[in-house]
């Protein structure tokens, strides 16, 4: 695992806040919440695919959503207790970066909501 200086030297301040310090960016406010671009959402701090453009959907909530996971087993989830409430924070599995949380009023076929930061992914655009 990576220690925080080797994520300060590649995240900017705000990357490094949600990925890392498990922030939150502002609704309306990044990068994807309304885009709908083909391609591979990847981990802002790895690499790791984790949600593909076609299970990308509009959930009204200012953060980019997704209905599953580009692969099962990309995604760790935790509980998260934080704030007064009780929900289940995801994070990449591989290094893992904060990614957001899912909730469980998404659409079929899994009903599951990946509510994502788009500070902690990156889009690969599918090529033309």
């Amino acid at each position: 695992m990576k220690d925080d200086e080797y994520w300060r030297d590649k995240l900017s301040p705000e990357e490094y806040h949600v990925c890392r310090e498990k922030g939150t960016e502002r609704p309306f406010s990044g990068e994807y919440w309304d885009t709908t671009e083909d391609g591979v959402y990847n981990c802002r701090c790895c690499g790791e695919p984790l949600f593909m453009s076609d299970s990308k959907f509009d959930a009204g909530c200012g953060w980019p959503s997704f209905f599953r996971p580009a692969e099962e087993g990309a995604i760790e989830e935790a509980a998260d207790h934080s704030h007064g409430m009780t929900r289940t924070e995801i994070m990449c599995k591989k290094c893992g970066a904060h990614l957001g949380h899912v909730f469980t009023d998404g659409p079929q076929p899994t009903g599951l909501r990946y509510c994502v930061n788009s500070l902690s992914v990156k889009l690969e655009k599918e090529a033309d």
